[in-house]
């Protein structure tokens, strides 16, 4: 069984395919080994430390991750394996662990950042104003 799913995180998507295998995951066909920097890796590998170590050992999961930044990409992929995870096995007990530890990796953070305007250096903030 194969199943698509995808996670998003700011501007950056990325979009997983979990199949029966013997463990092997890949990001944009790189190992996760490979990947740099270290705490972007323990992200993207945060859903297999809740669930058991089985289950890593019998799913491949291909992940293409693109837009955004390192750790936007380490939080969409975390997303899509998570969410992956839990459609293929379809365990409801996974999907309660995973949300009982962090909402996020089962619901896409919509949160963006604001667009700046005029009259300040951001967002929200105004140039200082000088009366003398």
């Amino acid at each position: 069984m194969v199943t698509n799913t995808s996670g998003k995180k700011k501007t950056a998507v990325a979009r997983a395919t979990v199949s029966d295998g013997d463990g092997r995951i890949r990001i944009d066909s790189r190992p996760v080994e490979l990947v740099d920097p270290e705490l972007a890796k323990l992200k993207m590998l945060e859903p297999f430390r809740i669930a058991e170590d089985e289950l890593r050992e019998n799913v491949d999961i291909e992940i293409s991750v693109e837009g955004g930044g390192v750790m936007g990409q380490a939080d969409a992929a975390r997303t899509a394996i998570a969410r992956g995870l839990v459609q293929h096995t379809n365990d409801a007990e996974l999907r309660d662990a995973y949300m009982a530890f962090d909402r996020s990796l089962l619901v896409n953070d919509v949160r963006q950042s604001e667009p700046k305007k005029w009259g300040g250096p951001g967002a929200r903030a105004r140039y200082q104003k000088s009366y003398r």
